[in-house]
């Protein structure tokens, strides 16, 4: 069929097809077309949607990122034809029937999500039923190959490359702050590229946002690495695995992180910036990702059995996970509390004894300190303030500001303020509803949203003294906030009443 095209200017993929037209080619809603140009035999497959108004009778109109590789003028003839089925939804049908991915089948299925041939609602269904029928090690082998194999990669003129990365589920987790510019100042190289937050509060990418730009190139990582040591970047701008961050849209709102799926998440993203060390951390904990040891100890077997497989030699540290790291949630009053360490404060303890960990297990596989020497000298680089002059050409290579201080860095102008009910100890800290409460108060899109945490698991406290103090840009969401707490009950202090039993005289 040949029509007229109408350009529209919404930044999404697909056409949008009148409803009479559509009809005359047996087309429905969601159905797949190829769309040619005939001017200069650019082609593309494209999602059909159907109107009887935007688009009148005899008029295609393009969506702006179809119509890039397009290249449409408005009132340009166009031909449209129906597209067949990509044998990749025969693959991921299988998945869901519960069989074992080949290494082409996995491959079609990623070539086919870095191009935009499977939809958003397909791409959903290879997440779910890789979720619901987990990938077996072979599988995620295949995918993690996939992931990086349809990206750009970098490939560094020396070695060691080091790289790190933390599982998540633990609120506050901000020890890429200091690891990156303590393994900077040791003479390391550390290219770090991260993600922006699935199920918590803020993600790696998320906190840098407030100090410099995160979006670039591969070509670009590799500069900046080879310039200063290091750098923290958006993994998702780089095309390095971009199906990774594909995946990671659709997980989103689902708040779930298939195993398989996260262990080739994290290292496609490791192996695809050339690095050959790596270090996993694996927080373990009742309200984390990884509930005990033993899962935690299995977990980390098969990120060593993955690298050993892709060549890379990695560690893993199980970290205590049963409280967030440091007193901060939510990228702004992260950053504070991550700019104030290096700036030379020696609290918080949690904190600085988690990076240093991190780190000197880096520096002892790198070599440059002996085995249980590691932790004593990423404790003297960060002491000594070499770190810091690390972080702040990190920050200006990045296009920041290098002379920001933590006092330059205001949290969310809106604040409340939720005190002890009773006198007691701290005795629980339930890290999903802490994290589920900073994202109700709008992080990590608003940045100067969280949690600033005032007593920890194990304080005494007097009834009246603050436990925490909610942050949010806009006073709408702070409201919305404070009714969830009063809900979620997040942090619980030894004495505090928690039901009555019968609630009223009717009762009894």
């Amino acid at each position: 069929m040949k029509l007229v095209v109408k350009n529209i200017d919404i930044a999404a993929r697909g056409v949008l097809l009148n409803r009479l037209d559509a009809r005359g080619m047996g087309v429905m809603n969601g159905d797949r077309v190829q769309v040619i140009n005939p001017k200069n035999g650019l082609s593309a497959t494209a999602f059909v949607e159907i109107t009887s108004t935007i688009a009148q009778q005899g008029t295609l109109g393009i969506y702006r990122i179809t119509n890039e590789r397009l290249q449409m003028e408005d009132g340009d003839d166009i031909e449209i034809r129906e597209a067949g089925r990509p044998e990749s939804l025969d693959y991921i049908k299988k998945k869901m029937d519960g069989g074992k991915l080949t290494k082409e089948e996995t491959l079609t299925i990623i070539k086919d999500v870095v191009h935009d041939d499977i939809s958003a609602a397909e791409l959903t269904a290879y997440i779910t039923a890789s979720y619901i029928n987990p990938l077996d090690m072979d599988e995620v082998e295949h995918l993690t190959r996939a992931m990086v194999e349809t990206g750009e990669q970098i490939k560094f003129a020396s070695r060691p490359i080091v790289d790190k990365h933390s599982i998540g589920g633990v609120p506050g987790n901000k020890i890429t702050f200091l690891v990156v510019p303590i393994i900077t100042a040791s003479g390391l190289k550390i290219p770090k590229t991260s993600s922006r937050a699935i199920t918590g509060a803020g993600g790696t990418a998320d906190l840098m946002e407030v100090l410099a730009f995160v979006e670039f190139t591969a070509g670009e990582v590799q500069q900046m690495t080879d310039k200063v040591g290091g750098c923290i970047v958006w993994g998702g701008a780089t095309n390095i695995a971009p199906a990774d961050d594909r995946i990671i849209i659709q997980e989103y709102p689902f708040k779930i992180d298939a195993r398989g799926q996260m262990l080739a998440s994290v290292m496609a993203k490791k192996f695809a910036v050339g690095a050959n060390l790596v270090v996993i951390d694996i927080p373990v904990g009742q309200n984390t990702k990884v509930a005990n040891m033993q899962e935690g100890r299995k977990l980390a077997r098969e990120f060593i059995e993955l690298g050993e497989r892709l060549g890379m030699k990695v560690e893993c540290a199980l970290t205590y996970g049963d409280t967030p790291v440091g007193h901060s949630i939510g990228p702004k009053l992260e950053v504070i509390e991550a700019l104030r360490v290096l700036e030379g404060s020696q609290e918080p303890n949690s904190f600085i004894q988690k990076s240093i960990s991190i780190a000197g297990i880096a520096l002892e596989m790198a070599g440059k300190a002996p085995r249980g020497g590691g932790m004593a000298m990423a404790q003297d680089l960060l002491s000594s303030g070499k770190a810091l002059e690390k972080m702040k050409r990190i920050i200006e290579i990045q296009g920041g500001d290098p002379n920001v201080k933590s006092s330059d860095i205001l949290p969310g102008e809106h604040q409340f303020v939720v005190r002890a009910p009773a006198s007691g100890y701290v005795i629980e800290m339930n890290n999903r509803s802490l994290i589920t409460l900073a994202r109700t108060a709008g992080a990590p899109q608003d940045r100067g949203a969280g949690i600033l945490l005032h007593a920890k698991k194990g304080k005494l406290v007097k009834a009246g003294e603050p436990l925490f103090t909610l942050y949010a840009d806009r006073n709408w969401r702070l409201q919305k906030a404070i009714e969830e707490g009063r809900r979620l009950m997040p942090v619980l202090v030894e004495g505090m009443l928690l039901d009555r039993v019968p609630s009223s005289f009717s009762e009894i």
